[in-house]
């Protein structure tokens, strides 16, 4: 099928790029306004045209929109996909406020098109056999997951959207859609409360703009679990972000390091402890699908991973998240 990019201020609009082509479809190019950079890099490397011509990317011929726009813009590349029957790939997050919220829901109750997001660590092998673990009743009833989530900020190469607030979202929107996400998908739990604190200790140019977010989430069947989050991972990382999932259960403990150990390997490793066993490291099962043949999956009418319902529960807890965090300001007390 023929596919198009309309908004590329993200580099995870790559990912869809790249699943879409290697599946053998076809992108009909890229528009975007202000980061012409990134989108000619994009645009480069997959050798797809740049688009000055929103409506091309729109005419009878498009199936699927790919969009990574400035956050609080993707609800507009939604609804226009609705107009014209195409189905949108959204990097994440979806929404960045209430109000949008509900436009969003009234989209998808209509539900005359698919929308996807870029949720991509369900399809991580480590979180995909931990999933398995967990089903399998390996840990036991699940009792305690922690998520540990540092990001490099790298102000100066950031947009300037990035650090407002309204448009951005903010931290606890933008980085626990994922955490929330897999925090139901890994218990079958729903979100019962949530409370928390977000703080600023930088860069007060940016007064909306909050570098660290821990949140306490109670989820159904007595299920406890800690989000944290942060701007702060160093630039001499060996990674983006040192990022970490722990489960506890009643018959064992697990932890998944995202991005492996220096010291050791790079790659992703998910370690398990029982009270029969010693620890020891996991053998990865691989994903049967990408994020994206999942969502195409969904936009045939196959059973998928990721439904529409998931996408919605997950942004509203974040929303809830972002509402209920008590804040803390360097610069104001």
């Amino acid at each position: 099928m023929n596919f198009s990019i309309i908004g590329c201020q993200h580099a995870h609009i790559g990912i869809f790029m790249k699943e879409m082509l290697e599946l053998g479809h076809h992108c009909a190019g890229i528009y975007e306004e202000e980061n012409i950079a990134l989108a000619e890099s994009l645009a480069n490397h997959y050798q797809v045209p740049m688009i000055h011509d929103r409506e091309l990317l729109l005419d009878e011929s498009i199936a699927v929109v790919g969009c990574a726009s400035i956050n609080i813009e993707k609800i507009d590349v939604i609804e226009l996909c609705e107009q014209r029957g195409k189905h949108v790939m959204i990097d994440k997050p979806v929404v960045t406020n209430q109000a949008d919220f509900e436009r969003l829901k009234a989209v998808a109750q209509r539900a005359s098109i698919q929308i996807g997001m870029l949720l991509t660590e369900r399809y991580r092998a480590s979180i995909m056999t931990l999933k398995q673990m967990i089903d399998a009743g390996e840990l036991g009833d699940i009792v305690h997951i922690g998520m540990r989530k540092p990001h490099r900020l790298t102000a100066q190469n950031r947009p300037q959207w990035h650090f407002d607030k309204k448009q951005n979202g903010g931290i606890a929107i933008d980085l626990f859609i994922h955490d929330f996400d897999l925090l139901r998908w890994l218990t079958g739990q729903e979100v019962i409360a949530i409370n928390g604190y977000m703080a600023k200790n930088i860069l007060p140019e940016y007064p909306t703009f909050y570098d660290v977010a821990s949140m306490n989430v109670c989820m159904g069947n007595n299920i406890m679990a800690n989000l944290y989050a942060d701007w702060y991972n160093p630039e001499m990382s060996w990674t983006w972000g040192d990022c970490r999932i722990f489960v506890t259960g009643t018959k064992g403990m697990a932890e998944i390091r995202l991005e492996g150990d220096p010291f050791v390997s790079k790659e992703e490793c998910l370690l398990k402890v029982t009270h029969e066993q010693e620890i020891k490291r996991v053998v990865l099962e691989q994903p049967s699908a990408t994020v994206t043949e999942d969502f195409l999956n969904r936009i045939q009418g196959h059973p998928s991973f990721v439904t529409m319902g998931d996408i919605m529960a997950a942004t509203e807890a974040t929303l809830t998240a972002d509402r209920n965090a008590l804040i803390v300001n360097k610069f104001t007390s």
